[in-house]
């Protein structure tokens, strides 16, 4: 994995969680903070919490005494997910690698992460470290985005892109954010850890953006793929937003849009 795949760095933090966030994670939070809230868990571990999506959700469901540790690889990213939360007692913040958490054993009963795993350069340590903090009974979630072909506008961008680029084609859409969806390797990778009662379902939702404009921006200005674009192109970033934003006018029209959305999300119980 190239360092440019995880730099949610300098506007990104701000531009991905006002952009990218309602466009296609909100859902898949307030799924994943329905999951978490329903195992009335008294503490709970979020690896990969980026901007805090899920951790707005889920913090006012948990009971008053819980303990809920928000944990990123990318400070800026935690940083701006700090300064969104409500001050909360119960919260605590920790800059952290999730394939090395520096936590005692048995310490969570619940440990989750939304749309990280597909980063994690050794996927199968951070699920070892996971199950290795849970207490007996625990419970991992995580969740995995399907290819792109299910996911509508983040395919007519990258589409877009790759057109843009035919003799040097960017890869991080297929080969990061929507490069782990194989079930039987999701499989195969937690049982490897450690984790042998793992089930997988498929969960359907639709994305949403005020206009083709907001989309364009959130996809193509916040997320790693712009390092992409800037290293093709050092002045080319707004021209790729136009071309992204007019594809998605032709397809979606020039009004609010909207589009099929699919994941993968993972239960594992220690």
């Amino acid at each position: 994995m190239a360092e440019r795949d995880t730099q949610f760095i300098g506007p990104v933090p701000e531009i991905y969680d006002r952009f990218m966030v309602p466009l296609i994670f909100q859902p898949y939070a307030e799924d994943m903070a329905a999951r978490v809230a329903a195992l009335r868990p008294g503490s709970v571990l979020e690896t990969a919490a980026g901007s805090g999506a899920v951790t707005r959700v889920l913090a006012p469901l948990l009971a008053a005494e819980a303990r809920y540790v928000a944990s990123d690889l990318n400070p800026p990213m935690l940083e701006r997910a700090r300064a969104m939360q409500p001050q909360d007692a119960r919260m605590e913040w920790s800059a952290l690698d999730a394939q090395h958490l520096n936590f005692a054993d048995e310490s969570f009963d619940v440990v989750f992460c939304q749309f990280g795993a597909m980063f994690f350069p050794h996927r199968r340590k951070a699920y070892a470290e996971a199950l290795r903090v849970l207490k007996p009974g625990g419970t991992f979630l995580f969740n995995a985005w399907d290819s792109l072909a299910q996911n509508e506008v983040p395919a007519t961008v990258w589409e877009t892109i790759l057109a843009s680029y035919p003799d040097d084609p960017p890869d991080f859409f297929t080969r990061i954010p929507h490069g782990y969806h194989d079930e039987g390797l999701i499989r195969a990778d937690l049982a490897e850890a450690g984790f042998g009662d793992v089930t997988v379902e498929t969960v359907t939702r639709h994305s949403h953006a005020p206009s083709a404009r907001d989309a364009a921006v959130a996809l193509c200005m916040g997320t790693p793929i712009r390092m992409e674009i800037l290293a093709r192109s050092p002045d080319g970033l707004e021209e790729m937003t136009d071309r992204a934003e007019a594809a998605l006018r032709a397809r979606f029209g020039d009004g609010p849009i909207a589009g099929r959305i699919q994941a993968l999300v993972v239960t594992a119980r220690a």
